[in-house]
This record gives structure tokens, sequence and C-alpha cells, in this order.
């Protein structure tokens, strides 16, 4: 009797490991055999992203008129609603510190248009006479230079300064033809801003809730909250940046001897917002101020020179001193967008390159690396 029963133990013991092993084997015939990926299935899949980065690209230039200042809305959106989560914790509600901030912003950007509106007319008015004089000024120094002479060769001061007074008319228009746009385009980013921040905290738990698990769901208020700080820590900081450069910019026209030294302060920092093309339109601009103010060529050339190395020190080692610790984008990533963006909303799209770029970094980055794992304690 004692004898059978380990018999029996064993028999069943192998009778569970074969059952283990049918249903084991089951197990992986139903799992279907995935064959490897040839080289078409990967040209197909590359040629269906490459299709809807086209298309979207298509779209995005098309709609241009409405989704570059809703776009622009969101992103100053998230700043100011970043700011206004900071009033909160004086007692003051986010959404009625939002309102507040808004207001302040489009009552701030009225007088700032307000008071650009009577220099800039008066600059129209006298456009003419100014590039009448400034290539009066110009020709000499270019005349200096062979290449120069043989590219001018056959032509005269006079008929140079015609040509261009003829053509200042039709470039008058084509500006005032973009006004009637900008205006509509400026009604709609107000109208996305103030509806934006009102909208805000429920927008935040509509997109939250869209997720069904819930570590999908703390995941979209990480990757959220990342890329507030993120776009509110750079407009801060640049802002604070370019504000001391506008500051030394004031000083510097005023050292050289410009007309109206604030104002080229102004354009200074709010050009600076707009990568490349800011600081060389500023350049041009303080060029040709300084030839029409000073006979000798030196003093034409000081404010403009003192400003692009000023703003090359400020780009390339004061703004990644601060900003690398925090913000690291690869350059040429940067430039990219630049490109992109200038070319499909312009200016504008220039100005939104980089917080943008942060953005989608800032959601790469929280996707790939994922929670932080939970430490137990002790």
């Amino acid at each position: 009797m004692s004898a059978a029963l380990p018999g029996s133990g064993i028999f069943k013991q192998r009778q569970h490991l074969r059952q283990a092993e049918i249903e084991a084997r089951a197990a992986e015939a139903a799992i279907p055999e995935t064959s490897p990926k040839t080289g078409l299935d990967l040209v197909v899949a590359w040629s269906i992203v490459g299709t809807f980065v086209i298309f979207a690209s298509a779209v995005i230039y098309m709609m241009e008129a409405i989704l570059m200042p809703v776009t622009l809305a969101i992103v100053v959106g998230m700043v100011l609603g970043l700011a206004a989560d900071r009033l909160a914790q004086f007692g003051l509600p986010p959404v009625l510190g939002g309102l507040l901030l808004a207001i302040v912003f489009v009552f701030g950007l009225f007088f700032l248009v307000n008071a650009l509106i009577e220099p800039l007319t008066s600059l129209a008015g006298q456009a003419p006479g100014i590039l009448e004089r400034a290539i009066e000024r110009i020709l000499p120094y270019i005349e200096r230079f062979e290449w120069a002479k043989v590219a001018i060769a056959g032509t005269d001061e006079k008929s140079v300064t015609d040509v261009a007074i003829q053509n200042a008319g039709t470039m008058l228009g084509f500006v005032a033809s973009g006004v009637t746009p900008a205006f509509i385009q400026t009604l709609i980013f107000l109208a996305a801003l103030g509806l934006f921040l009102v909208g805000r905290a429920h927008l935040r738990k509509t997109i939250i809730l869209a997720f069904a698990t819930r570590d999908r769901r703390l995941a979209a208020i990480r990757i959220m909250n990342a890329t507030e700080n993120a776009v509110g820590f750079y407009f801060a900081t640049a802002s604070l940046i370019y504000l001391t450069l506008g500051a030394i910019t004031t000083a510097i026209a005023f050292v050289g001897g410009l007309a109206v030294a604030p104002l080229w302060g102004l354009f200074a920092f709010v050009s600076s917002f707009i990568p490349y093309l800011g600081v060389t339109a500023m350049t041009i601009a303080l060029l040709c101020a300084g030839l029409m103010t000073h006979d000798a060529l030196v003093l034409a050339l000081a404010p403009a020179a003192v400003f692009f190395l000023l703003h090359m020190v400020m780009e390339n080692l004061v703004t990644p001193a601060i900003l690398g610790h925090r913000l690291e984008i690869n350059p040429f990533l940067v430039f990219l967008a630049i490109i992109f963006w200038t070319w499909m909303w312009g200016a504008v799209g220039a100005m939104l390159a980089l917080p943008l770029s942060l953005i989608a970094m800032t959601i790469f980055n929280e996707v790939r690396t994922g929670p932080p794992e939970r430490q137990l304690p002790g």
C-alpha cells in the first residue's frame, strides 16, 4: 500500500506536466506567426508617412488665415495660463487671473500699435524722400568697389533713384493690401485667446478624461504640465534677455545720434523673437538710418555693427547659457523648423518655430522616458 502511493504520485505529476505541455503548445499555435518585414513593406510604410506629412503640410499652408492666429493664441494662452496659475497662489481664481492677464496683454498690444501708428505713418509719407537720400548716400560707397562699378555701368544716380521711387508706391500698395487680412487675423487671435483662457481648465479635463486608463491619464497630465512649463520658461527668460537687448539698443541709438531712440529699442525687443529675420531687418534698418544721419562712414556703420555684435553675443553665449540647461534642442532641428514655419506662415511662423519645436520635443521626451518609477519607502 505504501509502495503504491509514490508510484501514483509520480503518475499524476507526469500527467500534469503533459497537460501543461499541451496547453503551452495550444497557446503557441493560437499566436499568429509574423513574417519578417521585407524592404517593400518598409517602403510602403514610409510612403504612407510621407503622404500624410505632405497632405498635412498642404492643409496647414492653405488654412494659414485660420490656423496661424489660433496657434499663436494657444501658445500665448499657455504662457498666460501658467502665469494665472501662479496668481492663484494669492487667492485669485485661475479663470479670472487668465482673463485679467489677457486684458492687460490686449491693452498693451493696443497701446503699442497706437504708439507706432504715428511714426510709421510719417515714415511712409516720407518714404520717397528717405529712399532718394539713402541712395544718394549709399551709391558713393558702393562705387568704390570694382564689381559694383561693373554692375551699375550704363546707369546714373538719377535713373536708379527714379526707378526706386517709382517702385516705392508699388511696395506701399503691397503692404497696404495685407492690412485687411491682418486685421481679420488679429480679431481671430483675440477671440481664440479669450476663449482658450476661459475654457482652459475644462479643455484640460476633457483631454485627460478622453483616455481610458489611469496611467494614460497621468501621462496626459504630465505631458501638458511639461509643455506649459517649457514654453512658459522660454518666453519668460527670452523676454528678460530681449528686454535687456532693447534697452542697450536704445542707448546705442541715442549715442549714435539716431532719431527716436526708444523706438529703436522697442523694435529690437520685438524683432528678437523672430529668429534670423528679425536681426537681419534690424541691422539693415540701423545701417540705413546711420547712412542718412552721418556723413562719415565709420559713424554711419557704428550703430548697425554694434547692434549686430551685441545680438550675436546674446544669441550665442547668453541665451544658450541660461536656456541650455533646461531646453536642450538640436540647433539643426531648430533651423529646419524656422525654415519650414517661415515658409508656411511668414514672420509669425518664424516666431512660432521655436515654441512649437519646444512643445514637440517635450512631448517626445515625455513619451519616450515614461513616468518615473515609484520607490517604496525603506
